[in-house]
């Protein structure tokens, strides 16, 4: 049973924020002292004070504690990790199956991760940097302000990707869990994101799948592309003749509530 004087005892945390919220405070990690006992919104509250910005830095903001998806009423402890941030937007060879990395991408590469003897089917998705963006699409993530193309065509030089790179790679590890609970036959699922400056024509993610025979294998990487997209906490910043800006994704009501 805690004693009295332990209920006292001030927490310490460590914080990591991403993205636009990384911006708005200046900094990517803070350590802040606390009561005990205290909540994911008592420390945005505190945060909010120090940082007026912060609550308008994002659509909305998402908490981690220690890598986990958490709430509001969450409850802190002495040298928890929280990480802070905005909607999202080990192999046959030794190397990850799971990976954010710096490092420009290769298709082969990713695809040798899940490759067997006995698996003769592969199938590979890349996410490309696009030089252009059609805004008369209405997937397309539009800057804050409008595009002065006549033509509504958004020109990007170039992406700078960022993540919660350790919990990103648990997440994705998830999403492979899931893909194979749902697609049994697949054998193997590989995602690597890159993270930094990507240029237009470059591969920011690499999905394969192996499996003994083809089929599912094309709806599986669908639904990991997705899933990569909804849940996984990596963001992109847009920078192009019309300016930078993050681009975030809809709220996920399967996620933990934003905290603010």
């Amino acid at each position: 049973m805690m004693n009295d004087d332990a209920a006292l005892t001030p927490i310490s945390v460590q914080i990591r924020l991403f993205a636009s919220l990384r911006q708005a405070a200046g900094a990517g990690m803070l350590t802040r002292s606390l009561p005990a006992g205290a909540t994911v919104a008592d420390l945005l509250q505190t945060l909010t004070a120090e940082f007026p910005s912060l609550p308008g830095a994002a659509g909305a903001i998402y908490a981690a504690v220690n890598r986990v998806y958490a709430g509001q009423e969450t409850i802190l402890q002495d040298g928890d990790e929280v990480g802070l941030f905005p909607p999202v937007s080990g192999g046959q060879t030794g190397r990850p199956l799971f990976q954010v990395t710096e490092a420009p991408l290769s298709l082969d590469d990713v695809a040798s991760r899940v490759a067997a003897p006995n698996r003769g089917a592969v199938t590979l998705f890349a996410g490309l940097v696009r030089g252009e963006t059609d805004l008369t699409n209405p997937h397309a993530a539009a800057p804050p302000a409008a595009s002065g193309d006549p033509q509504g065509l958004l020109h990007t030089d170039y992406l700078e990707y960022e993540a919660y790179a350790e919990m990103a790679e648990e997440v994705m590890a998830q999403i492979g869990a899931e893909i194979q609970q749902r697609w049994p036959q697949i054998e193997a699922v590989s995602i690597v994101h890159r993270v930094g400056r990507i240029e237009v024509g470059e591969p920011s993610v690499v999905i394969a799948l192996a499996a003994a025979h083809r089929k599912g294998t094309f709806d599986a990487c669908s639904y990991a592309i997705e899933r990569l997209k909804a849940i996984v906490p990596v963001w992109k910043k847009e920078v192009g003749r019309d300016g930078q800006w993050w681009v975030e994704g809809p709220r996920q009501a399967e996620l933990a509530l934003p905290v603010v």
